[in-house]
């Protein structure tokens, strides 16, 4: 940081420390901080701009121009003919959300919120229905999940890269710690990773995994929606068969009240790590082993009040007011100064060997450990006191199955992931 950012940050710091009722400083408002900002002009697929290129806020909205391109490597799609590409999104994400307490809005095709990197966030649905009749829609994890990447993403026509599931390589899930914030949706409430409290109110307690309300239906016949709707003959699903299994379309599944943690909209109210008073967010939801299981983040209707030029100008609005430019440089070096801080793992994807660069800003002990996707620990790769300022460790990715894994760096209270994949 300059003088002037240093300035600032202990400025900063003093009025956070006089008061803890004052606002919290632009920096460290989630709406804007939780964005995974380019400011060293990182490349992705194809060398196309990475992750978002720029933050701007009122005091009502965040705008959010990104490219939809992550930093790490993506592809192949086997048997799909598209090619990701820029595209030079503007989404506005609201900064006071607030329950729709109407009629709900649907999730739609395409683009329905953003992934913290700037990737978009589909939802389950992959446009294709049984016969055209839009009552049996298919369920592009079971359609389409052959051809999705290690990643879980692939690009839509238009080179629109996406996610309709857990974005496993955008962080690491620890099965200890609360998931971290992986982006926003288009009515402003944070998705979280599949941990948060056990306890929704309580942010000393346990972490568990946060569960899915959602079942399969126990049929054989698709002659009944889930609401129970009996439907003509015309208008029926083909016979559950290995053609057609149980979950090809999401009207296989029906929501339970009760038998998970969340909502129909796969979300629920809880106090978080960065949300101390409480806030309603959705939830990645995955099975024990680390498998996305329905509705995967963002179910078929937002709970709160959306952005509706979100969703008709495509992930392309105008902005129509006074907006001020989030300092990103400003908000990297203030973290800088209070966390330690996990580098991108190079290189990456790696065959033989990796190295994982990580700084501490001061002495301290600290554990860098690699995880499998579903939290598990594989390898202790630091496990002891170390100086403050940077650091690396190099290791043999030899006898590793190929495959997504996450480094995980824990310092004194702060933890921190970052994805890394193995190739033979």
């Amino acid at each position: 940081m300059n003088p002037v950012q240093r300035s600032v940050l202990a400025a900063v710091a003093c009025v956070v420390a006089a008061t803890a009722a004052a606002p919290r400083p632009a920096w460290a408002a989630p709406e804007l901080s939780s964005w995974k900002i380019n400011t060293t002009g990182l490349t992705g697929y194809n060398g196309l701009p990475a992750d978002v290129q720029r933050v701007r806020y009122s005091a009502t909205n965040v705008y959010v121009n990104a490219s939809c391109i992550p930093d790490y490597a993506i592809g192949p799609w086997p048997g799909n003919p598209n090619v990701p590409a820029n595209q030079n999104f503007v989404v506005r994400i609201p900064r006071a959300p607030v329950e729709n307490t109407g009629a709900k809005t649907s999730t739609p095709l395409g683009i329905v919120g953003m992934w913290r990197n700037g990737v978009a966030v589909f939802n389950a649905l992959d446009a294709r229905s049984y016969n055209n009749q839009n009552i049996w829609h298919q369920n592009a994890i079971t359609v389409e999940g052959p051809a999705f990447d290690a990643c879980l993403g692939h690009p839509a026509p238009g080179g629109v890269y996406h996610h309709h599931e857990n974005a496993s390589c955008l962080y690491g899930a620890d099965a200890a710690q609360h998931s971290p914030i992986l982006g926003y949706a288009f009515d402003g409430f944070p998705i979280y990773g599949p941990y948060g409290f056990a306890d929704a109110q309580d942010t000393s307690g346990t972490v568990t995994r946060i569960r899915s309300s959602y079942s399969l239906r126990a049929i054989t016949q698709r002659h009944t929606l889930p609401d129970g709707t009996a439907l003509m003959a015309s208008q029926w699903g083909p016979d559950v068969s290995a053609t057609y299994p149980l979950g090809y379309y999401v009207e296989d599944y029906v929501y339970v009240a009760g038998s998970g943690d969340l909502d129909q909209y796969n979300g629920r109210f809880a106090v978080t790590p960065e949300y101390g008073s409480g806030t309603y967010a959705y939830y990645t939801t995955v099975d024990a082993s680390g498998v996305p299981v329905y509705p995967y983040h963002i179910a078929s209707q937002y709970y709160g009040v959306v952005a509706a030029d979100d969703i008709t100008s495509h992930g392309h609005v105008t902005i129509a007011e006074a907006v001020t430019d989030f300092d990103a440089l400003l908000a990297v070096g203030a973290r800088d100064a209070i966390a330690p801080r996990l580098d991108a793992s190079r290189p990456n994807p790696a065959s033989g060997r990796s190295t994982i660069a990580f700084t501490l800003p001061q002495a301290g002990r600290v554990r860098l450990t690699l995880h499998d996707v579903a939290g598990r620990t594989i390898r202790t790769l630091v496990d002891e006191s170390r100086a403050a300022g940077a650091q690396s460790v190099t290791f043999e990715t030899r006898g590793l199955e190929p495959g997504v894994y996450y480094c995980r760096l824990q310092a004194g209270r702060h933890s921190e992931s970052r994805h890394l994949l193995v190739t033979h």
